[in-house]
């Protein structure tokens, strides 16, 4: 039998989903986490406790424990362990993604480089030093502007800035937050938000699906809430989104794994005009939180199954999604403080068309919400026969929801 190695930081809150998937397809699995209490939820699947802030110590225990139970492949389950999951395959000479295109998907700066080379539709932008004179910077950028930190993802730390004033102050609180780190500026891409859930074999994308996010991300910051599919934008845009996803996997050299794409569709483009959809990022992991739960394939495979399938080389066959509508609230923070009660949670559920809701933060745990923040408080989940029907099932279940913050 097979055996496949997640790495998942404590953080993920998707450990349950890919354990699921790997026990219905039968594969020994081997759970590397760096925090221990995750670890103790599956010791009966295999532990391996790992550091990763330690590249090259978690490379030598799992070369170590490839000795003893040979590992078939590995998937890093989260952004932060995509670059140690490369790693490891290539020093356990595993079929892998490129060194270099796991660095240019994750850093921003990175990224923004790769498209202007490859001459695929990009903002202005520039990558802004701890040593950099801010103000003098300030004074001669193009408004509005995003400033985001290279190495974060879930909208942490990005902010908008509208004229210099704006700038200087978003600036100041993302460096109060990554502490040395690059900022990158960029124009603010204005127009309706997509996502793409994508799965690439030896270079070809495969469109898993395509979201729609109904709720307007124009800033100050970008929490993310709706997701809702089948999208409803015309075809040919579908079809370019696809392309212009096909041709940046293309340009940072990814070939393998599942693959998340956030776009920007022009307020101008009724259609798609020449230069076609701007991509905001591209990650070379499936999509974060729970929202993967929104996604059913036939069969009754979930996304977690595709994903091993094919990290274990498996035939994937027919990737064709159910016939309902379906979408995800991913429910926003409101403000700082500590989570004392939830309440309408039962009135939530009750309501036609939701499927689910889950609260992920325990009562008593400390709140911090966007830009310093990357929490939700929990996911509702909604399936019909139409998008509108789901956007709407999202909304009302989200107003029957009260909580007490102190």
């Amino acid at each position: 039998m097979a055996r496949l190695l997640l790495l998942i930081p404590t953080t993920s809150y998707r450990v349950k989903d890919f354990m699921n998937a790997a026990h219905k397809s039968s594969v020994n699995v081997t759970i590397g986490s760096d925090e221990e209490s995750v670890l103790n939820t599956f010791q009966s699947s295999g532990i391996l406790q790992l550091k990763f802030d330690d590249l090259n110590e978690s490379i030598e225990k799992i070369k170590t424990f490839h000795k003893s139970y040979p590992i078939n492949s590995i998937i890093g389950v989260e952004e932060q362990t995509c670059f140690l999951a490369v790693k490891a395959l290539e020093k356990l000479g595993l079929p892998h993604n490129s060194i270099g295109s796991i660095k240019a998907s994750i850093n921003k700066y990175l990224f923004r480089n790769t498209l202007k080379n490859n001459g695929l539709p990009n903002p202005n932008f520039q990558c802004l030093k701890p040593n950099h004179d801010i103000r003098t910077l300030a004074n001669s950028t193009d408004y509005p502007c995003v400033l985001k930190p290279v190495n974060r993802s879930a909208s942490q730390g990005v902010i908008r800035a509208n004229d210099p004033r704006e700038f200087v102050a978003a600036y100041q609180r993302i460096a109060s937050l990554v502490s040395g780190e690059d900022i990158i500026v960029e124009d603010f891409l204005p127009g309706q938000e997509v996502a793409l859930e994508g799965l690439l074999t030896d270079g070809e994308l495969k469109t898993l699906a395509i979201f729609d996010k109904p709720e307007p991300l124009d800033g100050p910051y970008f929490e993310e809430t709706i997701y809702v599919t089948p999208s409803q934008h015309p075809i040919v845009i579908q079809d370019r989104l696809h392309q212009i996803v096909q041709q940046a996997a293309n340009a940072l050299g990814l070939t393998e794994g599942p693959v998340h794409a956030e776009l920007r569709i022009r307020d101008q483009e009724s259609t798609v005009n020449e230069q076609g959809p701007w991509l905001i990022e591209l990650a070379a992991r499936s999509i974060g939180g729970l929202c993967s739960r929104s996604l059913m394939f036939e069969g009754g495979r979930s996304l977690e199954e595709l994903i091993i399938s094919h990290a274990l080389k498996e035939p994937i066959g027919c990737v064709n999604r159910e016939k309902l509508a379906s979408g995800v609230m991913m429910i926003p923070i409101p403000k700082a403080g500590i989570l004392k009660s939830v309440e309408g949670d039962i009135d939530a559920r009750a309501l036609k068309h939701v499927k689910d809701l889950q609260i992920s933060i325990k009562i008593g745990q400390k709140l911090t919400p966007l830009p310093e923040g990357k929490q939700y408080l929990g996911f509702i989940f909604a399936k019909a026969e139409s998008p509108l029907e789901v956007q709407a099932s999202l909304r009302a279940a989200h107003s029957r929801l009260r909580f007490k913050i102190d």
